[in-house]
């Protein structure tokens, strides 16, 4: 009896866990390159699906930087319109953005935000 209670307390334990990982952790930003970037305007697209159906997302082409200050092109998509002037960071995995999110301005890294400022001066 014991024991069946100890075995069901770890397996309930160990779901719990991974409930919570799952919750909490994006899989898309494990192994990528951090590049942080300001929204300026994006490129309104639409497409139709198989069935006909007509859908429409945003594709947006950027000056990126990470951590240090190195520049990189990035490009990625979004399913709505993005709040212009924003600060996003983008997670990239070679060429390919796998997901992003909006930080405040003051969650840039200095040498990202120093770019990111004389950018916006132009």
């Amino acid at each position: 009896m014991k024991k069946g209670l100890v075995i069901g307390s770890v397996i309930l334990v160990v779901l719990i866990g991974f409930v919570v990982f799952i919750q909490n952790v994006n899989l898309n930003r494990l192994g990528t390159d951090q590049y942080y970037v300001q929204i300026q305007d994006g490129k309104r697209m639409e497409e139709k699906s198989n069935d006909g159906k007509k859908f429409v997302y945003y594709e947006y082409t950027l000056d990126g930087f990470d951590k240090n200050g190195q520049e990189k092109s990035v490009t990625f998509t979004a399913s709505k319109e993005l709040r212009k002037e924003a600060y996003l960071s983008v997670y990239m995995k070679g060429d390919k953005a796998g997901s992003y999110q909006e930080v405040q301005e003051n969650e840039l890294p200095g040498p990202a935000k120093q770019k990111l400022e004389r950018l916006g001066k132009k």
